[in-house]
Order: structure tokens, then sequence, then C-alpha cells
């Protein structure tokens, strides 16, 4: 999700390497692919290929909404990178990226029941990743961008929603946010508090930080401000980008100018994207019940056990602490409900309600240590698969 080190090894030979269960369980790659239907005789083979299949590809080709009823289109979901930004290993390439793409794919299927096809990418240029995915969507009913680096990601974002029918969903900035505001509505709530009654403090203005920021302010957050590399964003700082200009137009109402740490005096969150560190005195000159999401991977802005000393809720991006903000939370449910009513792409609205239904789960049981809910928490995928699927019919963008 966001930054780490790279840990590199020296191979000396494939055998050597399976000695390590994590090289032994991705020996020959996760997935395959398998037919849905029995291929038994000469009457099976001549309706799954020559002659049957001329007359579906004619009806489509007559009809071409068909392609839904009868190929696999509706329900395949291409998981599409240029290996620039990928876990916290950073820009290692398209072949490097290849393992963790088809751990994606296994995980849209093992947790949403939809059919993914992963595609790494030569191609850095923004302008040569949006023709090929556009000149590839015919194949898909859906496009999940990942791992490509900020700020080239939200370019290819937009322009790809522009110019397509199909849900895309750059998954390092819509996942993150739709788990973390489904967690701080949660971690809100047990404080006694709304989203309105918050000031947050986000570090990070890559991906996900601009994506969590946007998706908060869209909840109704009461004030948020973001710091990058050089301090904190705010209207009339010099050397800003496009993404960066529009943010200090719309956050940081306390005109905050200096640090992450001098912004955190008082704030009520801390919402960690950045892989920078936090001080232990930074946390604690937050407010009374403050809420820490430090979800730097592998390595917290702040030690949870430190934060713990002075918030009332900590998070993490790691599996190994309470609260994990995981994408695997969200991306499943949301595809599977734009799937599922042909959704032309997927709203602000339709994460909102995401981010809700996900909340939801916990409900009454919500607890400092409870916030989200587990993964394989089986409720998980259809609350929100049926909240994005209502959505979108609420917002007039489904087809079903």
């Amino acid at each position: 999700m966001t930054t780490g080190v790279a840990v590199t090894t020296t191979p000396t030979s494939v055998e050597s390497l399976d000695l390590d269960p994590a090289f032994a369980l991705h020996r020959g790659g996760k997935l395959e692919v398998r037919s849905t239907i029995p291929v038994r005789n000469a009457d099976d083979l001549s309706l799954a290929y020559t002659p049957g299949v001329a007359r579906v590809c004619t009806a489509i080709a007559d009809t071409p909404s068909l392609v839904n009823d009868y190929t696999w289109v509706s329900n395949v979901v291409a998981v599409v990178s240029d290996g620039t930004a990928v876990l916290g290993l950073g820009d290692i390439g398209p072949a490097a990226a290849m393992p963790v793409m088809e751990g994606k794919a296994l995980l849209f299927k093992e947790f949403g029941g939809v059919d993914a096809v992963p595609i790494c990418l030569d191609c850095t240029d923004v302008d040569a990743l949006v023709e090929t995915v556009v000149r590839l969507a015919p194949s898909f009913g859906g496009i999940n961008l990942e791992d490509i680096s900020a700020p080239r990601c939200f370019e290819v974002e937009d322009r790809l929603r522009d110019l397509l029918d199909i849900p895309v969903f750059h998954d390092d900035q819509h996942g993150t946010a739709i788990v973390a505001l489904a967690a701080l509505t949660n971690a809100a709530r047990l404080t006694g508090r709304s989203l309105g009654d918050l000031r947050a403090v986000v570090a990070g203005a890559g991906a996900s930080g601009v994506a969590v920021t946007r998706i908060l302010l869209e909840a109704g957050i009461g004030d948020i401000a973001v710091a990058d590399s050089k301090g904190m964003i705010y209207d009339g700082r010099e050397g800003l980008n496009p993404v960066k200009e529009a943010l200090a137009r719309d956050t940081n109402k306390a005109g905050h100018k200096g640090s992450t740490e001098e912004a955190l005096a008082g704030a009520d969150v801390f919402l960690g994207l950045s892989g920078s560190t936090v001080s232990e005195a930074a946390i604690a000159s937050m407010a009374a019940d403050s809420i820490v999401f430090a979800l730097s991977n592998p390595t917290p802005e702040v030690h949870p056990e430190v934060a713990a000393k002075y918030a009332k809720v900590v998070a993490t991006g790691r599996s190994d602490f309470p609260n994990q903000i995981n994408n695997v939370l969200a991306f499943p449910g949301v595809f599977r409900g734009a799937l599922d009513v042909r959704a032309t792409t997927i709203t602000e609205n339709m994460k909102v309600a995401a981010a809700v239904a996900l909340a939801d789960v916990v409900g009454a049981d919500v607890r400092a240590d409870y916030v989200i809910p587990s993964p394989f928490d089986a409720r998980v995928a259809p609350a929100v698969t049926a909240a994005v699927a209502a959505q979108a019919r609420a917002d007039g963008v489904a087809r079903l």
C-alpha cells in the first residue's frame, strides 16, 4: 500500500529457492484457466467451438450487448499494472510485478467470485498506458488499475473513466480510501463523535493519501489537512502539481503551513500513508481520544504500541496488529456489485456506500481493537456487493 524496503536475493537455482515456502507456493504461478462446460464428444465440441460458436458470434455482431450474456466478459476484470509502484518495493518493472497481480486476481476470485486476469504492461508513458488499456477493454467487464506510481495514476484513471463505459478502479487509491473511511466511521462512533467533529492530518499525498482525503471530504469530515515530503499543503504554496493544488483549495481550513508533527497538535486523527516517521511526542500532542491510523508497510509511521499509549483507536496496514486496513475488504465486493448490475462506472456514492456497508458489518460489536472486520468475515463481500449494486441503480449507472 505504501512505501517499504525492497529485499533482494541472489538466486542460485530454482531448487534452492523452493526451500523458501514463499517461492514454493508461487512455483508455476497461482492461477489457471478452467473450462465451465464439458467437452466429452463431437457434439459437445461442435457446440463449444465450430460450427455452433458461429451462431453466437453472429448474434453478438448484430447485438453487441449480448457479449455480456454469452461470454465471460461481464464477470471478468483486468488487473493492470506497469510495475512502477509495487507494494513497498517501488519501480521493479512489469515482470517482477506479476506475482502481485496474480495474487490480486486470486483475491478477486476467493473473496468476490470475480474472475480476473493479471496484465503487466511494458510501458510507463501515460498515453501508451491509456491507449493499451482502451484497446484491451472489449475483453473485460471492468479494469482494476494496480501499483501505478503517482501522480501518473490519477491521469491514467481519469482518462480511462472518460473513455470507457465499464468500471475503472485504481485500488491503491479507492480500496484504501473505502476501508479507511469505514474504520474511521466506527472509531469516531466509539469515541462519541461523528466525522464532522474531527480534525484530521494526513501524511502522504500519493495515490492512497489523496484518495483517502477525497473520500473523507465527501463523507463530511470536519477538517482535513495533507502533508507531503515538503510539509503541509496549503493554498498558495509554490511548486504544487495540479493534484496538490486541488487539495490545497479543498483542505486545510486551519491554514497549517509547517510540518506534519506541528499540525498534529490538538488534532483528532492521524492518517499515515507516507512511509515517513512520526515522533511519540507528536502523537502525545493530539487531542483526547485521538485516532491513529499508521498505515505504511512494513513499518508504520509510529509503532502501534507507542501510539496506543495516547490514542483511543490504533490501526495499521499489517495483519499482525488489530484493525488492519486491508484493501481486500473493499475491491472484491465493489467489483462484484458493479458487475452484477453491469455498471458503466464506479461513482463516489458507490464508494461511500461500500464504506458504510463495511462499517455496518462491525455494528454494535465495535471496540477499540475492532473497528473494521476481518477479510475472512463471510459477511463482508455480500454486504459490500449489495450496497454497491443498490447505489449504482440509485445513481443511474446500472444497466440491469
